[in-house]
């Protein structure tokens, strides 16, 4: 049967018989987890056969597992990072540190059953960038955000794992937190295209995109991006024609309710909309609506999921030492 056109979270650890009935019923394209989700590997592993066995196929399971502040599997049971920008800072080689970086994360994901990265960023640093996003940011300028963001990618790809481009068109300029409020760009349209564009072009061969709530004056006055049809034309134009996902569509820097806002980004041309809080209410509420995926989002979606690929081999031991010998300061 076809998918609909949503990525949906769920509540806790372990699947419930409703949750299980409902995502059979809803057809979501795949799911997200989160820490509220995470326990152990083996749980781990159980949920994410459970979410497979509720839609009938080996459907794509995401998560944020960035690194730094941002990373949903945590010690004891799983390596943690630092935030990216100081390790970019500080590695001798900070291409390799970040292949390294997410081809072991990417390792630790396919062991529990999670094949979608929630990265990289190629956001560029700015001076104001808001600092629940600036840690979490590569570098500031365009051939260093290319140049890491390109070698993370390579580096999950490898490990079986893909990569989401994010965030679209670039949430580097933005002061405010948009899960709080929106933020608003004013800069003028060409120097966003040398700068905050660029990187998006330059990795425009990834598999899958997501989108930022933000007005970006230059792209549309009136809307965030995610929800703008004006926007999200200049982005495919401009930027990335690939698989495009809304960042959380529960976040606050959008108005009206969760089922107005899914449907205004799919009229925007958004190919997916991600809902991440394992509401039941909302999600039922977004299911009611969620378009099946076809034509050219179909199309997209078929090509994001044919770049899965088993993972290239690789002797774990030795990549950690490699690592941490780059992060070295001795």
């Amino acid at each position: 049967m076809p998918n609909r056109g949503v990525i949906f979270g769920c509540e806790g650890p372990a699947l419930s018989p409703r949750e299980a009935a409902f995502f059979a019923e809803a057809r979501p394209w795949g799911f997200i987890l989160f820490a509220r989700n995470i326990e152990n590997p083996e749980q781990l592993r159980r949920l994410t056969s459970d979410l497979r066995a509720a839609v009938g196929w080996t459907a794509p399971i995401l998560i944020d597992q960035e690194g730094g502040r941002v990373q949903r599997m945590r010690a004891p049971h799983w390596r943690e990072y630092l935030p990216a920008l100081d390790q970019c800072r500080i590695a001798t080689d900070p291409e390799r540190a970040m292949w390294l970086r997410n081809r072991l994360i990417a390792d630790e994901l396919i062991d529990a059953g999670i094949d979608v990265n929630c990265a990289p960023l190629v956001d560029i640093v700015q001076e104001n960038t808001h600092p629940v996003l600036k840690n979490r940011l590569y570098a500031a300028t365009v051939p260093e955000v290319a140049n890491y963001a390109r070698a993370g990618a390579d580096g999950l790809l490898a490990g079986g794992v893909l990569p989401v481009l994010k965030h679209l068109p670039g949430y580097g300029r933005a002061s405010v937190d948009p899960h709080l409020g929106l933020p608003r760009v004013s800069a003028p349209l060409e120097d966003l295209k040398a700068r905050d564009f660029a990187p998006f072009k330059a990795l425009n061969d990834l598999p899958m995109g997501m989108t930022a709530h933000i007005i970006v004056e230059a792209l549309d006055p009136a809307a965030p991006a995610t929800v703008s049809a004006t926007a999200m034309g200049q982005i495919r134009t401009l930027m990335y024609d690939g698989l495009i996902m809304t960042d959380d569509i529960s976040m606050e820097a959008l108005d009206g309710d969760v089922p107005s806002r899914s449907a205004a980004s799919w009229a925007a041309g958004c190919d997916l909309v991600l809902h991440c809080n394992g509401e039941m209410a909302e999600m039922e509420a977004i299911a009611a609506i969620a378009p099946v995926l076809d034509g050219a989002a179909e199309a997209r979606a078929d090509a994001a999921l044919a770049c899965r690929k088993p993972p290239d081999p690789i002797d774990i031991p030795a990549a950690l030492a490699e690592f941490e010998a780059l992060l070295s300061t001795a």
